[in-house]
């Protein structure tokens, strides 16, 4: 099975904004932003693992 992990257009849209916001931004509000969205994506990662480990768990509980 072949996955796509490239950008979506609607992705790379939202993306191009997220650029050109930033450019109204001091460094320190950048610096906040970025430590925000570091602690957002650790806890998307850790979602993640709970529900692959959950469906290991599910899966097994059918063999």
């Amino acid at each position: 099975m072949k996955t796509e992990l490239g950008l979506t257009l609607e992705q790379q849209f939202k993306l191009k904004v997220c650029v050109e916001q930033s450019k109204l931004l001091s460094h320190e509000q950048i610096r906040i932003l970025l430590v925000e969205m570091m602690r957002q994506n650790m806890i998307k990662d850790n979602v993640l693992k709970n529900l692959l480990t959950q469906n290991k768990q599910f899966d097994y509980e059918f063999l």
